[in-house]
Order: C-alpha cells, then sequence, then structure tokens
C-alpha cells in the first residue's frame, strides 16, 4: 500500500493561519471537527487518510464556520 507522504505541508500552516488568526484555536477546531467526522464516521472528500489531516481540508475548504467569543468558541460544521 502506498502511503500519503504529505504530512504537514498539505495544508499549509500558512493558509489555515488565513482562515483561523491563532494556532491555538486552529488546534482545537481540528480536534473538535476531527472527532465529529469520527464519531460518525462521515465520508468526507479529502487526501488526508487521518480524521485530523481531513478535519484540516474541511477546514481549509471552508466548510466549517467557526465564531471565537471572549471565553466561548461556537462553531457548525457541514457538509
Amino acid at each position: 500500500m502506498k502511503q500519503n507522504k504529505e504530512g504537514l505541508r498539505y495544508p499549509s500552516i500558512d493558509a489555515l493561519l488565513d482562515k483561523i488568526d491563532s494556532k491555538y484555536k486552529l488546534v482545537y477546531a481540528a480536534s473538535k471537527v476531527a472527532h465529529i467526522i469520527q464519531s460518525e464516521r462521515l465520508d468526507v472528500d479529502a487526501k488526508s487518510v487521518t480524521t485530523v489531516g481531513q478535519a484540516l481540508e474541511e477546514i481549509i475548504k471552508g466548510k466549517v464556520d467557526i465564531t471565537f467569543e471572549e471565553w466561548t468558541w461556537y462553531f457548525s460544521f457541514e457538509l
């Protein structure tokens, strides 16, 4: 089986930080979306085989709407 060796090159951290202004918020959002993908066994159209990679791809595609407010973060995820 051929492995995907993209690693952290796709999607690029710079492109992701254009979507979400903080690395910490990005990690939070990616973990939440990855949990949704895994727990609901969603079939997403992504190059990555890991759920975190798939979550990052969904964020870069703009399929995740995240609102960060003081002390509370809200997000919605649509496929």
